[in-house]
């Protein structure tokens, strides 16, 4: 069985995941060369972003749970 909105919030995931890894990395590169304050900040923009998104994703996921928990409780 497919349920398109899941695997929206799952897919959501693992692209937040994604990007966030690549963010940090990105600050640990400036930092550790040594480079300035500026280099950092889109990155940092970014890794706000990347939580948001996270968090959405997860609220998608958690949201079809707990409808098929009720679409089950309901059927049974």
């Amino acid at each position: 069985m497919s349920i398109p909105a899941l695997q929206s919030g799952i897919a959501g995931i693992q692209t937040g995941y994604a990007n966030l890894k690549r963010d940090a990395s990105q600050i640990a590169q400036a930092v550790a060369g040594g480079e300035s304050a500026k280099d950092v900040v889109e990155p940092l923009v970014n890794l706000k972003a990347d939580q948001i998104q996270l968090a959405a994703s997860a609220k998608v996921v958690k949201t079809v749970h707990d409808l098929l928990g009720q679409f089950l409780n309901t059927t049974a």
